[in-house]
């Protein structure tokens, strides 16, 4: 048995992790351990091993938990809060009273958008959080993401993921927060200071450039430049450890440059800890560890591949540990050194100790049952998806009138729940038909039929859809993708709304009715066959459990849209990948087909109910000489006669450098409110390290000359001026 010291730790003496009384205590409790707990501190027992079906297994897990346990996998995840609260209290007595080591455990689940344990609230997904570019919006949703999770005894949330996604045919977008650096890093910092200001864990993913690999291809080899690396996929991870101060990071399944990303040491060691001074660790993606034996072969056994990973930097193995059940072995064999084994056992100690574990390792019951999904959060749930949704086109017919005569509702989508890759179960989830059902007057005549599915070649609903729509004064047309079509492998090689939809679309809108489309996805979606049939177009990604009011509020203009987005949308697909922050090109950046850079949507963009004007923009100094600050200014009036959110965005361009720059970088932004000819002036103000890149050394550097800076309400429109770094 361990004497364990009960040491409570916060933020503010975080910096005793490094040296002095918690190294001294982490020292004495490694000191009487065997090699075989130690080992164990580094596994995670999967949620079959001690459950039996939907039955938790005290038998099998104090047999799996003798030695104690690094981790735990989703084992909460089937129960509703109270028995699920009930069963971790079970797991962690069992840890702390029956196991040899007596350490409590990490329990650890996904929590993208809300925790995917039975009846936590469900946000709309990441890439619509993205949309709204609204951190602060961001820290309280991962706040209240936070408070469900711990509250009901998980430890950790297998989140963000903030990889870069620069092609859109990648399955998993909709996890991401789209397209650009800078972007990313300001949702990744705020959702980790949201999760772990309720003492949870978060763990961004997946380290490094995971999502980019040829044709969009999930997890697939990447080649890229260290330049590449440390311009586009680094920052968001950079930000995440040293300004968020994430407490653990998911190593990927891909490989860059011939060498998986889970035995690199270059980034798991030289990068993430010299560089960046990461103290928490480092967990696999599931079974990646033993992907390096089983597919890239980089080792010829389960054991080598757990040393190759822990010698790197890897230190937990999950969801099972195939490979590093081995490590015990290993070192009495003299293979792998102890002295490794520890400084990875440090690092969960470190981790279970600011978790409050050893204080208290147990939740309350009745605590998680009144929390979870409770109806404040509904509500916030719903002010969020409002939020979240970029307006297409408008060609004037929205916002429509409570009062309308009557709407057609059609769609695969539109009665269907759709949340996204990675959600939650157990919550009532509004899906659009019951949010305008909900909103319209009892004088409207509502009809509703589905048209055909996502993703088949049926068209036989199509008849019932033409004659509703014939009758309706509006028909509102909710289309889009679903687990089936898109998600984790689910990549696409095509952006085309899946199986009959656009049929559909067609034939709906010939018939003379106006025509509002709905998107419910979760990426890009080429539109060039049906955009000039339709009156409008509402990307509501997937939306959460309140979706479908948040849908209603907007179509009947209860809220004003305001989302942004946070990718490029194409033309075609065959244009892909396509992004805003590209380098210039000697001839032209796009095919014969769409000359110039010509997106459907470029990044940035959104409509909204009312119009917004720019003038004056102004820089001082104009001749800046790396003293102070450069400021930035420019005035924006709502010239229209709605009420509305602005997104003001602020970008630069290095004109001349002697290492060819982006033809443009988002810098800031800042989310303004506006009343009808209510007008502000926005400041903005920008740092000399925002006008350095790396020198061939790979070290920042500014050079002197002239930038470019645009501000306005997209990454194409906006009032440009120059200012000089002398």
């Amino acid at each position: 048995m361990l004497n364990l010291v009960r040491v409570k730790l916060n933020e503010k003496n975080r910096e005793i992790y490094r040296g002095g009384i918690m190294d001294e205590r982490i020292k004495e409790i490694l000191g009487k351990m065997s090699i075989e707990e130690k080992v164990a501190q580094l596994t995670c027992i999967e949620r079959n091993e001690i459950c039996e079906k939907e039955h938790f297994s005290q038998e099998k897990a104090e047999a799996h938990l003798k030695n104690g346990a690094g981790h735990i996998s989703p084992v909460l995840r089937p129960f509703d809060p109270e028995q699920g609260t009930k069963i971790s209290n079970e797991i962690q007595k069992i840890a702390v009273e029956k196991s040899s080591s007596k350490i409590p455990v990490i329990i650890h689940d996904e929590c993208l958008h809300g925790c995917m344990a039975k009846g936590s609230t469900s946000f709309p997904q990441s890439i619509a959080l993205a949309s709204s570019w609204d951190p602060e919006m961001m820290y309280r949703v991962a706040k209240i993401i936070g408070k469900e999770t711990r509250t009901r005894g998980i430890h950790q949330a297998l989140s963000p993921t903030i990889n870069i996604a620069r092609d859109v045919r990648h399955g998993r977008v909709e996890e991401t927060y789209g397209e650009d650096p800078y972007l990313t890093s300001q949702m990744a910092v705020a959702f980790i200071k949201g999760l772990q200001s309720e003492k949870v864990i978060a763990t961004p993913k997946h380290f490094a450039a995971d999502f980019a690999g040829d044709g969009g291809r999930d997890s697939g080899p990447t080649f890229f430049s260290e330049r590449i690396l440390r311009e586009v996929f680094f920052p968001a991870f950079k930000a995440s450890i040293m300004e968020a101060k994430a407490w653990s990071l998911m190593a990927a399944y891909n490989s860059i440059n011939g060498i998986p990303s889970s035995s690199n040491k270059w980034l798991l060691t030289d990068v993430l800890r010299n560089e960046w001074r990461f103290e928490g660790f480092v967990v696999s993606d599931y079974g990646s560890v033993g992907g390096l034996y089983r597919s890239h072969r980089v080792a010829n056994s389960l054991a080598e591949a757990g040393k190759l990973a822990l010698e790197a930097g890897l230190d937990i193995e999950i969801p099972a540990s195939f490979c590093f059940s081995h490590l015990a072995r290993l070192v009495k064999e003299g293979k792998i050194s102890e002295s490794i084994i520890d400084r990875a056992v440090e690092r969960v100690l470190r981790g279970k100790i600011w978790l409050g574990l050893f204080e208290n390792p147990y939740s309350d019951p009745e605590e998680a049952s009144l929390i979870c999904d409770c109806d404040k959060h509904r509500q916030f749930a719903l002010k969020v998806a409002e939020k979240c949704m970029v307006l297409l086109k408008n060609n004037g017919i929205l916002p429509l009138s409570k009062d309308i005569g009557s709407i057609a509702v059609i769609g695969p989508n539109a009665d269907a729940i759709r949340l996204g890759g990675y959600s939650g179960s157990g919550m009532k989830v509004v899906t659009v038909f019951e949010g305008i059902k909900n909103h319209i007057s009892k004088r409207t005549k509502l009809y509703f039929t589905e048209g055909c599915k996502v993703n088949d070649r049926d068209k036989s609903g199509f008849s019932k859809a033409v004659s509703i729509a014939a009758r309706a004064d509006v028909a509102i047309l909710v289309v889009g993708n679903s687990a089936e079509t898109e998600g984790e492998n689910r990549d696409r090689c095509n952006l085309n709304l899946p199986g009959v939809q656009e049929d559909l679309i067609k034939a709906v809108a010939d018939t003379g009715t106006p025509v509002v489309v709905v998107l419910i996805n979760g990426s890009a979606v080429t539109m060039a066959n049906w955009f000039d049939s339709v009156d409008a177009i509402l990307e509501a990604w997937y939306p959460g459990e309140e979706g479908g009011n948040a849908v209603a509020n907007i179509v009947f203009g209860n809220r004003n849209p305001a989302g942004k987005l946070p990718i490029t949308f194409p033309k075609y697909t065959g244009q892909l990948p396509l992004y805003y922050n590209h380098l210039p090109c000697l001839r032209t950046y796009d095919y014969v087909e769409v000359r110039g850079f010509q997106p459907m949507f470029p990044f940035g963009y959104g409509l909204s109910y009312t119009q917004f004007e720019y003038k004056n923009i102004k820089v001082s100094p104009e001749k800046f000489s790396k003293k102070g600050n450069i400021r930035v200014s420019v005035e924006v009036e709502n010239a229209g006669n709605y009420e509305g959110d602005e997104v003001v965005q602020l970008y630069v361009r290095d004109i001349v450098s002697s290492i060819i720059r982006p033809v443009k970088e988002l810098k800031r932004f800042s989310k303004i409110h506006l009343k009808p000819g209510e007008k502000t002036m926005v400041e903005f103000t920008l740092e000399e390290s925002d006008l350095s890149f790396f020198d061939e050394n790979f070290k920042p550097i500014t050079e002197p000359g002239l930038f470019e800076v645009m501000v306005g309400k997209n990454s194409t429109e906006g009032l440009k001026t120059t200012f000089e770094l002398k």
